[in-house]
């Protein structure tokens, strides 16, 4: 990476903070990136400031993150990506389990628990979409009235049709790859007649097709209701073959690779199976992409190294006066240099945890004490089989489809809605593989040669994992808090994660591992799922134990809302306390449903973009940027 690069489109600290802005936004991930090109398309002078390096903007530079992936140890999900010690990222390995009130402080978070979530997200530019796995489905028309439905959770104050028109945009800011008819689930509609995604589906993998012969068709008896299930192709958000009839005939251009320079990357997706944390070619949607565009207008700054501390409040009128960042040289000495950068409007962009962890360091609770309550993430119970035959592991995206029919029915009245994914990357994300499968031959088996090469061709090429992905709804308890004991290297106060997880969703643990067992038998498949006792995510239901992950979904944290009495935004995402102050991203939902959660967080955030501009495009001249 060259100085040369970076000032191209960055800003000097001190010019910024002589700048009034019209939009300062505190964080370049999706939320961020999309709100500063929404902006900056309307002639907004806008400034995105970033914790991390920033050195993320030629080809060089990403496949020095391919690189350090290849080379890591641990293959989590920011192992590509470098952990400043300025601006530092939760691990998934520093995960423990917690016994009799046990604190973990040894990572970034603070784990107070009883669970402890080994949930993670990347301080780097482009946030936690640099190591997305893509997925890119819709919430469903019944999670937006979760309370009102089924008695649980808490109801959105729109609807799934306002915001279905903000959901195509969103589609088409991040390129999704999908077909409208493996949708049409669960009260989904599309609005326009003859709607389609921009871009073609993600081939069904072999695997798929196998899983579908044994699937398709088989009735599964929830409560009062029987599903026919069916394996779809999973909507996502990488570049396939654009879809000719997108836009009324006029076709979509996908973006490519993020370069200052021209780069002949970012074509179509070409199944390198390693989608988490990077795709080597960029074939996925990351926020730079957005950025970059964003950048391109002339009208957006970035300050990376750059970690916001304090958000600062008129007294008196509740206004938001300044945002305090501590700006770094090194990523890795100790030292910085606090500024105030100034705004007529401030957007809090970085994610659920960070934002809610710099309002309350801030000494900002809110008036209803809601600041960092809610906090919700999706539950994952993994469960892995043998196939009877090969299936073309470790072939496209990591997944490329699903079981959608469960999403929503009325048991919810009594326990979680899920969904479940067919992984083509075999058991990995459960149990290490490939490369544990390689230990345990050499160590255990005493395999070597050529019979060590055909017992992992016989083993790995059967593999086949089903993740349930369980929705967790919103709870008081679960909430995200700071302690003066705990604090970085910069003196920034870390995140606390208070966290358990509800009956009402180990109820549906407990009935997915009874369906996957199903599943696995109508395929022939010889299941090999367990779960350790001495794990962190270990919980028990019924008797029966069980390992429960962290989707790295995290949400929940400034909820929105119709009374400033029961949330911390309104449906714009904007502050009910201080009128110039957006909260914005997945810490304002309500629910999360049974959808991963980027698509209808960039959905949210276009419609704030859109309250935003409305705002600040007035007849009076915004400040110039430098003035």
């Amino acid at each position: 990476m060259t100085v040369q690069a970076i000032d191209r489109f960055s800003i000097d600290a001190d010019e910024a903070a002589s700048t009034v802005f019209d939009a300062v936004i505190i964080g370049s991930g999706v939320s961020g990136a999309l709100i500063a090109k929404s902006l900056a398309a309307q002639g907004l002078k806008v400034l995105v400031v970033e914790a991390g390096s920033g050195n993320d903007i030629t080809v060089s530079d990403y496949e020095e993150n391919v690189f350090r992936f290849y080379g890591a140890a641990s293959k989590d999900n920011n192992s590509a990506y470098y952990n400043a010690k300025n601006a530092p990222m939760p691990r998934d390995f520093e995960t423990v389990r917690l016994r009799d009130g046990q604190i973990n402080d040894h990572g970034y978070l603070v784990q107070k628990g009883p669970f402890e979530i080994d949930s993670t997200y990347t301080r780097v530019l482009g946030g936690t979409t640099r190591h997305w796995e893509g997925k890119a489905l819709r919430m469903l028309p019944d999670d937006f009235r979760m309370h009102s439905l089924f008695g649980h959770g808490r109801d959105w104050p729109i609807s799934y049709e306002t915001l279905e028109p903000y959901y195509r945009q969103a589609e088409a800011e991040l390129g999704v790859s999908g077909d409208v008819e493996d949708q049409l689930y669960g009260g989904l509609t599309f609005g326009e007649e003859g709607y389609v995604l921009p871009m073609h589906k993600m081939p069904a993998s072999y695997l798929d097709q196998v899983l579908a012969r044994d699937i398709d068709g088989m009735t599964v008896d929830v409560a009062d209701q029987s599903f026919s299930l069916k394996v779809r192709t999973t909507p996502q958000a990488r570049n396939g073959i654009p879809n000719k009839a997108y836009a009324g005939g006029k076709g979509f251009v996908p973006n490519g690779a993020v370069s200052v320079d021209q780069a002949e990357m970012g074509g179509r997706c070409q199944g390198n199976t390693n989608c988490v944390p990077i795709c080597p070619v960029q074939a996925k949607y990351d926020a730079r992409r957005t950025l970059m565009l964003a950048i391109a207008t002339g009208n957006v700054k970035l300050l990376a190294r750059s970690v916001a501390s304090k958000v600062l409040v008129d007294s008196a009128s509740g206004e938001i006066t300044g945002i305090e960042v501590k700006t770094y040289q090194d990523p890795d000495q100790p030292g910085f240099t606090a500024r105030v950068f100034r705004a007529r409007t401030y957007v809090l962009a970085a994610n659920a945890v960070e934002n809610a962890r710099l309002m309350l360091a801030s000494g900002l609770p809110g008036q209803n004490d809601l600041m960092g309550r809610n906090l919700m993430d999706h539950g994952y119970l993994l469960t892995w089989a043998l196939m009877p035959e090969p299936i073309g592991v470790m072939r496209g995206p990591v997944c490329t489809s699903g079981i959608e029919d469960l999403r929503t029915g009325n048991y919810r009245s009594n326990m979680a809605a899920v969904r479940f994914s067919i992984h083509n990357d075999g058991w990995g994300w459960a149990t290490g593989g490939p490369y544990s499968d390689l230990y345990d031959a050499v160590d255990r088996q005493n395999l070597f040669g050529a019979e060590l090469r055909q017992g992992l061709i016989d083993t790995v090429a059967r593999q086949v994992l089903i993740d349930c992905m369980i929705e967790i709804p919103a709870d008081p308890g679960n909430r995200v808090t700071v302690d003066s004991r705990y604090t970085d290297q910069l003196g920034n106060m870390r995140p606390v994660i208070s966290f358990e997880i509800p009956q009402y969703t180990l109820e549906t643990v407990a009935f997915s591992r009874g369906l996957t067992k199903q599943l696995y038998q109508r395929a022939g498949a010889q299941d090999h799922s367990s779960y350790d006792p001495m794990a962190p995510g270990w919980v028990t239901h019924n008797g029966e134990g069980y390992v429960v992950r962290g989707g790295n979904h995290w949400a929940g944290t400034h909820l929105m809302g119709e009374s400033p009495k029961d949330s911390v935004v309104n449906d714009r995402q904007q502050s009910w306390e201080h009128a110039n102050l957006y909260l914005a991203g997945a810490g304002s939902m309500p629910t999360i449903g049974t959808a991963n959660t980027t698509l209808t967080l960039a959905a949210i955030c276009l419609r704030t973009a859109e309250d935003i501009a409305a705002r600040l495009v007035a007849p009076t001249a915004a400040s110039a940027l430098g003035a």
